[in-house]
């Protein structure tokens, strides 16, 4: 059983780092990208604060869209097309999208109509899109590219030990 103590961090750099680690440490020794992804999305429910959804869409090279993984929030959107919302933009860019009010990003995909703000991650391993990691808000301009960055030390973690299979 792992126990994961709150994260006192003076920067957000050290805290995402702290988060880093505690993903390593939950992660070692298991390859299963579902065991995997579900472990890190409850990990970053409790340590984030101010969201309302975190979790994992995984890319369908057979459907050409991004699939629902694991997450931790109400039920969400279960496909999404290459290039569409946030997750897609992200997808589609290989780069991390912060939006500070997703009423204002084009095309926004509502899931909860609670979210107000966005960040999402793309994940990559060896050269191939495998998902992204997708987190909400209520909270207009929660995210920072501060926290882009950080999240992308955490999708780094899980790539580097995780096996995802084609889908």
């Amino acid at each position: 059983m792992h126990t994961f103590a709150a994260i006192e961090a003076e920067t957000p750099q050290d805290f995402y780092d702290a988060l880093a680690k505690q993903v390593e440490h939950l992660t070692d020794g298991e390859r299963d990208a579902v065991a995997n992804l579900a472990n890190v999305s409850a990990l970053l429910h409790l340590h984030l604060t101010d969201i309302n959804w975190v979790g994992f869409y995984l890319w369908s090279e057979r459907d050409q869209e991004l699939v629902l993984g694991p997450f931790q929030g109400k039920p969400a959107c279960i496909r999404i097309p290459m290039g569409k919302g946030v997750c897609g933009t992200a997808a589609q860019l290989r780069a991390p999208v912060v939006v500070p009010d997703v009423l204002q990003f084009p095309g926004h995909i509502a899931c909860d109509a609670a979210s107000r703000s966005e960040v999402v991650v793309p994940m990559v391993q060896h050269g191939r899109l495998v998902g992204v990691l997708d987190v909400d808000s209520p909270t207009p301009a929660r995210f920072r590219d501060t926290d882009a960055e950080g999240l992308g030390k955490v999708v780094a973690a899980i790539v580097a030990g995780t096996d995802f299979p084609e889908r």
